[in-house]
């Protein structure tokens, strides 16, 4: 054990304190965002009616789905990210990235620790040179206190570049929470939509089923009138039958929708039952902002841009190893053979030095390592600018889907117009005798599937809006990400 005069320790402690004030110098590079491909403006109008959102103007916010003004789906919304199971591990992730940040930070800091012993011993005589027949050596004590203190200077970054990263990859984790709250939250709102949307093809479906009946009854009289054919008969019943098969087809397709709505809030699918209601509204307007506006707006870029920012934090960790590392160590305590002497002054120690330590050879490991990292750090980047490019194609893409569906739902609606009008001029005709019950169904069959088109028309634009919300990160912004303080002081 290496122990000192009191002359000795202040100066060991002047040298100690004049390398520390080195401390300070990182090398590395200094993160800057990578730039990414931002168009001026979307090359999709908004449908008819819309508008760009300008700076004062409503934009989207966090509850994005009470744009729907539908109660029931504002309630289903509510326990997504306090019930589904994926948001919940998605929140216990951050909560361990938010740990390792913690964890990182410990380095920047001195560790002590204490080993306290007793330790009793006893010599054989044949060691100690006692006689035969004299008084055995009697055990003997040993009794420690001491407490050691290590410290690795961090003259070159490496440890708060590693604070740094860590930090950086919480607030991806951050945003990946954010993300999957978003995901899901969009996801049940699109199932919310096409289970109405079957709703309204159960509704038509039913209508058609007691209009066909009333048909049949039609056409059964006025064969036992003899004005009708047997064929005429079938045709009828055949129509109704096939129309009956749809209406319960349409009960598998919903009830899988509902089943999902349930597990998207984390319940059992026995747990939930959602009421019949058809889609009568066209999806609300939903504000539009400017094209660079959408790189602080999805948690999905966030999320990218701070992997890149991490990245860049590990070529600094991995530079810093081509300079020497120094590390401090102290110890002192208290020793004694007596238990009574113990904690007396004479049983004093200490002892305390640096250590500067530095490779000189590694066969090029670690300029390797260097650009092993940084040929990761240039894929992020590549990562980050495809996250973009993405983001944009898929609010051009809802955006067309919108400003399409909007135009075709008109040119439906003359559709069905038109056809409602043929079904009742072909009736009209029918109990004339002047047509065939063949064109009658033909009428039929056409209505029946302009309808149904309608309404399938109105339904994919509500999931349209859906996605454009989605697309547009519902109402996110990067501001709302944890900053380095807050992630460093929560949880403790």
């Amino acid at each position: 054990m290496n122990r000192a005069n009191k002359s000795t320790f202040p100066r060991a402690l002047g040298v100690v304190s004049a390398m520390l004030l080195a401390s300070g110098c990182m090398v590395g590079p200094n993160y800057q965002r990578p730039k990414a491909p931002v168009p001026a403006a979307f090359k999709e109008p908004p449908p008819e009616g819309w508008k760009e959102a300008q700076p004062n103007d409503a934009v989207l916010r966090g509850q994005w789905w009470e744009l729907y003004n539908d109660p029931q789906l504002n309630a289903l919304e509510q326990q997504v990210s306090i019930s589904n199971q994926n948001v919940l591990a998605a929140e216990a992730q951050f909560r361990a990235a938010r740990a390792a940040v913690r964890v990182a930070r410990a380095g920047l800091f001195p560790t002590v620790s204490v080993a306290p012993s007793v330790i009793t011993t006893r010599t054989p005589s044949q060691v100690t040179g006692t006689v035969q027949g004299g008084t055995a050596a009697k055990p003997r004590g040993f009794y420690s206190l001491p407490i050691e203190a290590s410290y690795t200077a961090d003259l070159w970054g490496s440890i708060r570049r590693t604070v740094a990263a860590s930090t950086a990859n919480a607030q991806v984790s951050a945003a990946d929470l954010e993300n999957a709250k978003l995901t899901y939250q969009s996801e049940l709102a699109s199932d919310y939509f096409q289970l109405h949307g079957l709703d309204g093809d159960a509704e038509l479906l039913d209508s058609a089923v007691k209009s066909y009946a009333e048909f049949l009854q039609l056409t059964r009289n006025r064969y036992a009138g003899g004005v009708a054919s047997l064929g005429d008969v079938a045709q009828a019943e055949t129509q109704l039958e096939t129309t009956r098969a749809q209406l319960v087809d349409i009960g598998v397709q919903r009830a899988q929708f509902e089943h999902a709505i349930a597990i998207l809030i984390g319940k059992s699918p026995a747990e939930l039952s959602i009421p019949a209601a058809t889609l009568k509204t066209p999806p609300p307007v939903i504000p539009l902002s400017l094209p660079s506006a959408l790189l602080e707006r999805r948690p999905d870029i966030a999320a990218s841009e701070r992997q890149v920012a991490a990245a860049n934090e590990q070529i600094g960790i991995a530079k810093a190893a081509f300079y020497p590392t120094l590390s401090i160590s102290a110890s002192a305590g208290l020793e004694s053979a007596d238990f009574l002497k113990w904690f007396t002054w004479p049983s004093r120690f200490w002892s305390v030095g640096p250590q500067l330590a530095e490779t000189l050879f590694d066969a090029g490991r670690r300029h390797a390592q260097v650009a092993q990292i940084e040929a990761s750090y240039d894929a992020t980047v590549s990562n980050y600018r495809q996250t973009v490019l993405t983001a944009f194609q898929q609010v051009e893409d809802n955006l067309s889907a919108l400003r399409v569906l909007a135009e075709e739902a008109q040119v439906q609606e003359r559709a069905v117009r038109a056809s409602r009008q043929s079904l009742t001029i072909s009736t009209d005709q029918y109990k004339g005798g002047i047509v065939s019950y063949l064109q009658v169904i033909t009428a039929q069959t056409a209505a029946l599937q302009d309808e149904r088109s309608a309404i399938d028309i109105l339904t994919r634009r509500m999931t349209a809006s859906v996605l454009l919300i989605e697309a547009l990160g519902g109402g996110w912004n990067a501001s709302d990400l944890p900053k380095p303080a807050e992630i460093v002081t929560a949880g403790r």
